[in-house]
């Protein structure tokens, strides 16, 4: 790909910056719901299940259980076919929240539904993404 918008990154926008620069600093963030009680994520300025404005930012234990995965073989965009094979995961969060998330420090082999496992962080230049691996 030769200039242009890089497809891998996350457009940061003002109502995610604060999850972007926690991850940088090594810390997963959720949305609570002051009005229902409910955590959620993506951040967004309202509640998805009450439609309360009333959210604020938590820090979130980091440690959820594996809800489903897939082995990726072959991706062709860039970067991501470099990448391959990489174990594409959703993670049900302690708090509540599913992620889409990637697995780390694992082999597909490894993985059971309902696993435990605990986010860890991978810089990748301009953002840090948070990542799992069994806890």
């Amino acid at each position: 790909m030769s200039g242009g918008a890089r497809y891998d990154l996350p457009t940061i926008e003002a109502e995610t910056a604060p999850w972007w620069e926690a991850a940088r600093r090594g810390e997963l963030l959720v949305r609570r719901c002051g009005g229902c009680g409910r955590a959620h994520l993506y951040p967004r300025p309202f509640c998805p299940t009450c439609w309360s404005e009333d959210v604020s930012w938590e820090q979130a234990a980091g440690t959820g259980t594996l809800y489903t995965w897939s082995q990726v073989h072959a991706n062709d965009l860039p970067p991501f076919r470099d990448r391959v094979p990489y174990l594409a995961a959703i993670v049900d969060l302690d708090e509540g929240p599913r992620l889409e998330t990637t697995i780390v420090g694992a082999t597909e082999a490894d993985l059971t539904i309902g696993m435990r496992l605990k986010v860890d962080f991978s810089d990748v230049g301009e953002v840090t993404l948070p990542v799992f691996r069994p806890a």
